[in-house]
């Protein structure tokens, strides 16, 4: 799915954009130093982030800039989370925040049916999507053939059977982000670096 040598799920991106997944006013309860902390996942490579907020009306959902620039909502990026570092809420909040990543980046997913490959000799990477076996695959790769994918409508459409593309691809981004696979092609490996 995203072998591509070049392409932009194989370079070394920092986020320039995440959604807040959840706010703590005063910070976690084990915290020493009482700060508004916010959780939050990148929209590019959907990695999980720790963040000081700059002030109390940050909201769940929005979406904040975390680039190198002027931020206005948040002030610092503390580091790198894994999934158990979430909170309760955040974790509540993960599944609906990477469909909504997805459906917002239509054309750059899309793109990922029209491009995927193999991973090795025994699996295709389009099967590490949840409920993808031989038939899809086949279903899906003989679709593209035709003509590549247009929209997850598109896709949709022309394989027979296969359930919601966006829901497929943001379970996938879950199972990685909670270190439960052994390749990862839509997010980075968890790890303990700072951001």
């Amino acid at each position: 799915m995203l072998m591509m040598e070049e392409g932009e799920f194989r370079r070394e991106q920092l986020e320039e954009y995440a959604i807040v997944l959840d706010y703590m006013p005063t910070g976690r309860s084990s915290s020493v130093r009482a700060e508004p902390i916010v959780q939050l996942i990148g929209e590019n490579k959907f990695t999980l982030l720790e963040a000081v907020a700059k002030s109390p009306d940050i909201k769940i959902g929005e979406r904040v800039y975390i680039g190198k620039g002027e931020r206005d909502k948040v002030s610092l990026i503390k580091g790198r989370l894994n999934y158990t570092d979430l909170s309760e809420g955040a974790k509540n909040g993960l599944l609906d925040a990477v469909y909504s990543i997805i459906k917002g980046n239509e054309k750059k997913f899309v793109e990922m049916f029209n491009t995927a490959s193999p991973l090795n000799i025994r699996i295709h990477s389009l099967e590490l999507l949840p409920g993808i076996g031989k038939k899809h695959l086949s279903a899906i790769l003989s679709a593209r053939d035709e003509r590549n994918f247009e929209s997850f409508e598109d896709i949709a459409k022309r394989v027979p059977l296969l359930q919601d593309p966006v829901k497929l691809l943001a379970e996938r981004v879950i199972v990685e982000l909670k270190g439960e696979s052994r390749f990862y092609v839509l997010t980075k490996p968890p790890s303990r670096e700072h951001y």
